[in-house]
């Protein structure tokens, strides 16, 4: 099994224009469909280190319709993954997109606990520099000291994680 590094770097002024090239692709595919496209995760917090991999949300209605919507990232080079077992978040893979930052890409209804969870850490991550500071370093150290586990990055930060959700109100 080939083992994924785990690589975080200093922010990077360039997301935000690679969000916005991935944005144009989706919109052009389903934005009839769509309530909105939300740039969430780290990449969307400026000063803030992060693995250089853009999350996107894609918000539809509900899922009267995620089939269509399905239908048409397909036809754009998107695979349907499931929820990958977070309730209401959808996931998307995808090929040959080497024109593209690489990214994660989900689509959730607007009432989902999953994107509100996102928009509400990431506003707070927005507006709490000094948060975003700690979070950001402790990111760099998981990073510097699992470089070959993604698990172990992840139950580095975890603590970190929580604390900053309690004071953001998050559970």
């Amino acid at each position: 099994m080939k083992t994924r590094r785990v690589v975080v770097l200093p922010y990077d002024p360039k997301w935000k224009s690679d969000f916005e090239a991935i944005r144009r692709e989706i919109e052009d595919a389903v934005g009839d469909l769509i309530v909105g496209i939300e740039h969430v995760g780290s990449t969307s917090v400026e000063g803030l280190s992060a693995k250089p991999c853009i999350d996107i949300d894609v918000v539809i209605k509900d899922y009267s319709v995620f089939a269509e919507v399905v239908e048409r990232l397909a036809k754009n080079g998107y695979t349907h993954e499931g929820n990958l077992g977070i309730e209401e978040r959808e996931a998307f893979g995808y090929a040959n997109k080497p024109h593209l930052q690489a990214h994660h890409l989900y689509v959730c209804p607007e009432k989902s606990k999953e994107l509100h969870r996102h928009i509400t850490f990431r506003d707070f991550l927005r507006n709490t520099p000094e948060a975003a500071k700690r979070y950001g370093a402790v990111k760099e150290k998981a990073a510097q000291l699992f470089p070959d586990s993604i698990e172990k990055y992840i139950e580095y930060k975890s603590p970190c994680i929580a604390e900053l959700y309690k004071q953001c109100g998050l559970k």
